[in-house]
């Protein structure tokens, strides 16, 4: 008689999480949140007010999480890096801030945008306030380098995100022009947030190099996967409009894409939608089909997939652990999110 064969079991593997990055920098994160709570208080009501719209509305805290996790990762015991990461939250909201009345925007994280509550003039003047307040907590640091790595970094942001206005409504826009304009708008504070620790913490300039990379490829990364998001989540997932970027004319990677790919009809479509001259949504719904016909999305979050890949191997230096494999997800998280 034969034995009954029992097939091997075949796990659905775990998806890839934020929670093992959030669980690391849990403690720390308790007092990141007491400084941003308290320098973002001010005797002008309006302040807080606004300042607090967005920075309680549900971010995921990622970029100071780098700072903590790194902190983790080279075994530093100090307290330093809690200032610094609320630095880099301030500088990021800061830029939220400017964006959206750039932009426009109607939503931010699912909730009204600050510039549509409290009006254009007084966001971006908050903003500037937590621009100051950031390097308030960068010079009470005393580092005369880790205020060179963040004013330089500030600085970089406001050209990238100069560069992508004026390639704004541009079809002629290349896959590399895109590039450098997300290596400097959203991978610099990555590269930024995560190299501090490593200075910190007095580590040698290979590990600060390798913490840097991570953090650059995981920006590169994450704003690749922010740009397939516009054109393949619903607005309920996003906490933002479907299609804000199609009818802001940004030339984002799925767009580039798309159009390289097209054939003349198609190409003129992009050509007057970019313009600003096709916006309805009968238009963004053609645009979405294009991009679905020539994978545009896909082969977006396949280059995501590639940089995220170079931000975990940039870290295979240091020894395995649970800083480094919480880092790893973190990376794979943020390539696989839908949101």
């Amino acid at each position: 008689m034969s034995a009954d064969i029992i097939p091997l079991s075949r796990k659905t593997p775990e998806p890839a999480s934020l929670d093992p990055m959030m669980a690391l920098t849990a403690q720390g994160m308790n007092s990141v949140n007491a400084v941003i709570l308290d320098r973002m208080q001010s005797e002008i009501p309006l302040i807080p007010a606004l300042a607090g719209h967005l920075i309680s509305g549900g971010g995921k805290r990622l970029r100071p999480m780098l700072t903590l996790a790194g902190a983790e990762l080279v075994g530093y015991q100090g307290t330093r890096h809690h200032k610094l990461a609320a630095a880099v939250e301030f500088i990021h909201t800061a830029t939220l801030l400017h964006d959206d009345v750039v932009d426009g925007s109607d939503l931010r994280r699912g909730k009204a945008a600050a510039n549509i509550i409290f009006g254009n003039p007084a966001t971006v003047l908050v903003g500037d306030f937590l621009f100051s307040r950031s390097f308030e907590l960068m010079t009470e640091d005393g580092s005369l380098k880790v205020l060179k790595i963040l004013s330089g970094a500030s600085a970089i942001i406001a050209e990238g995100e100069v560069d992508q206005l004026t390639a704004q409504r541009k079809i002629e826009t290349s896959e590399e022009r895109y590039l450098q304009i997300i290596r400097a708008k959203t991978a610099a504070l990555f590269a930024a947030a995560s190299r501090i620790a490593a200075v910190v913490a007095e580590c040698d300039e290979s590990q600060e190099r390798a913490l840097d990379e991570y953090g650059r490829n995981l920006g590169v990364a994450f704003q690749l996967v922010d740009d397939a998001i516009d054109y393949d989540s619903d607005a309920a997932q996003m906490g933002k409009a479907r299609g804000d970027d199609f009818r802001e004319g940004k030339m984002t990677l799925p767009v580039i894409l798309a159009y390289a790919r097209g054939d003349t009809n198609e190409r003129e479509f992009w050509k007057a939608a970019i313009g600003g001259h096709r916006t309805s949504n009968d238009d963004l719904a053609e645009a979405i089909a294009l991009i679905e016909k020539y994978n545009a999305v896909a082969d977006t979050r396949s280059r995501a997939r590639h940089f995220a890949q170079r931000a975990i191997d940039a870290i295979s230096i240091f020894p395995d652990g649970a800083a480094r494999a919480a880092m790893g997800e973190a990376a794979q998280f943020a390539v696989s999110r839908g949101f």
